[in-house]
């Protein structure tokens, strides 16, 4: 065979074995470039307005009753997508605690933009995208990033494949042949791969660059001795800082401000930690947003509990500078607005680009099919992934926000109860692809993806006072982008519904008649 050949092969079954997963991936990924807005989507009680020193002042003071022998407590920032800051302790371990069963409990709380706490519903958020898209759920993360680790290399290798594989591949993008079946498919895949090339590469190697350390650890272990310690090296741990004489604590704001005066212009704090508030001996780190630059790093500086600058901002390595650009270019959280847009329009070509080259693997076999109403179990296994993974995932998505909406505040574990609500979704859309005639699993899947994505603004303009008229009359553009947004999805999903109704129910070709023919007459 010829080099083509092989890649062509190749090509084809990296793409089909980890095609179902990496159409999750990317499809969770793409939806992760809107996490901020999805996140306070979720969380409607919280209002947009932030006036950032009377938040930090709400925090402080909340924080002081709350739990004024804390080890530390931090305060997270809303950024001009998001809005609330969440405040939260670490409590003094108790006698015999091991540090994991103080992860469960409750020591956190949300503040609104005047600093009052304000009760909000336990949810995800768009938090629950970012990490089912590499850590997967259900499946301990070391495993998960693992197996999300390989599918990233295979995808790596279907990349490259590609190309070599499609010599006119830069000619084919520029035509469309609709209505042809699998030239059809054939075209809609290599469009949506040349259209981002660069991108789909990019954001897959620097996924795997993100987990360097977990996939390829033998260079840190050679010259640190082990991975904890590496870690301790690059990210030293505060040192331990005895409980003091009562102290009150500095006002927050003019040290977020001189922070982000010797960040430079433009920049913002995310984050403000206090170790040992409340003593003679406290400590405040503020920490670095990263949407004014590409290194997603956070640049600590810290200050006594005077509100004395005791650490500036610090060099950093020419490595570690380029391995978070690596991580920030794949985050993207540096992007504004419209290089948002690109980045989600490239991500949303990539899933494309998954879902047409497995219809595509069906398309081409059925044609080769003896007979096309009765295939083999092979195909009718990987027809039916195709069907509950491509159809059935948006509408699992779509599930996780009708449980935000409609689960009560007061439900046991929620936050635990909305992704439930979305897994049990899709294993009904799972059930519901099993049982149904393709066309109609088909069909009926995408149609329920724009229903449920058509009711959920309708549900607020119903039951809340954030739906979509009232969002634009308070100026709450957020709010009301992600509805208008659902609304966009909704017409799309429609259309593919109707288009896969019409399309499935199509009689075979010409040169597919014409070998049925000739194998009815032998």
């Amino acid at each position: 065979m010829t080099l083509r050949q092989t890649q062509s092969i190749l090509h084809t079954w990296s793409g089909l074995l980890f095609g179902w997963i990496l159409f999750g991936i990317f499809l969770a990924g793409t939806v992760s470039f809107w996490r901020d807005e999805i996140s306070r989507w979720t969380r409607p009680e919280l209002a947009a307005a932030i006036d950032r020193s009377a938040t930090l002042d709400g925090a402080v003071r909340f924080l002081s009753a709350k739990a004024p022998g804390a080890k530390g407590w931090t305060i997270a920032l809303p950024n001009a997508r998001g809005a609330g800051t969440l405040a939260s302790w670490q409590p003094q371990p108790k006698p015999g605690e091991k540090p994991r069963a103080r992860r469960g409990r409750d020591n956190q709380q949300w503040i609104d933009g005047q600093g009052r706490p304000v009760t909000v519903r336990a949810t995800r958020g768009g938090d629950f995208f970012y990490r089912l898209h590499f850590d997967l759920y259900y499946v301990p993360v070391y495993w998960a990033r693992c197996f999300v680790g390989l599918c990233a290399m295979f995808m790596l290798v279907a990349i490259i494949s590609g190309v070599i594989t499609h010599k006119k591949i830069f000619k084919d993008f520029f035509t469309f042949r609709p209505r042809k079946g699998q030239r059809s498919w054939l075209d809609g895949h290599n469009a949506t791969a040349v259209l981002a090339l660069p991108f789909h590469f990019m954001i897959t190697f620097t996924g795997l660059v993100t987990l360097m350390g977990m996939y390829m650890p033998w260079g840190a272990i050679a010259n640190y001795g082990s991975m904890p310690a590496f870690y301790a090296a690059q990210s030293p741990r505060d040192r331990s800082i005895e409980r003091s004489a009562p102290a009150p604590v500095p006002a927050l704001a003019p040290l977020v401000a001189a922070a982000e005066a010797q960040w430079g212009a433009g920049s913002r704090a995310a984050t403000v930690r206090l170790i040992k508030p409340g003593g003679v001996a406290q400590q405040i780190i503020i920490l670095r947003g990263a949407a004014d630059r590409v290194a997603a790093s956070d640049q600590p500086i810290r200050f006594d509990g005077t509100g004395r600058m005791v650490q500036g901002v610090q060099a950093e390595g020419a490595g570690r500078v380029t391995r978070d650009a690596l991580i920030g270019l794949h985050a993207g959280r540096f992007a504004d607005l419209m290089l948002r847009w690109l980045y989600c329009l490239s991500s949303l070509a990539g899933t494309l680009m998954v879902a047409s080259g497995l219809i595509l693997w069906t398309v081409k076999r059925r044609e080769r099919l003896p007979d096309p109403a009765r295939p083999h179990l092979g195909f009718r296994i990987v027809e039916r992934l195709n069907i509950a993974f491509v159809g059935g995932m948006p509408l699992a998505m779509t599930g996780f926000l009708w449980a935000n909406r409609l689960l009560p505040l007061a439900t046991r574990a929620r936050a635990d109860a909305e992704v439930n609500m979305m897994f049990l979704t899709w294993a009904l859309a799972i059930l519901w692809t099993l049982a149904a005639p393709r066309r109609t699993a088909w069909t009926g899947l995408l149609m329920a993806s724009a229903l449920s994505l058509f009711g959920l603004p309708i549900l607020d303009l119903i039951r809340a006072d954030h739906g979509l008229f009232v969002s634009i009359a308070r100026g709450d553009m957020v709010m009301a982008a992600i509805n208008l947004a659902f609304l966009v999805l909704a017409l799309a999903f429609a259309w593919m519904a109707r288009t896969a109704w019409r399309r499935s129910g199509a009689v075979p070709g010409k040169a597919r008649r014409v070998r049925l023919q000739a194998a009815a007459a032998q």
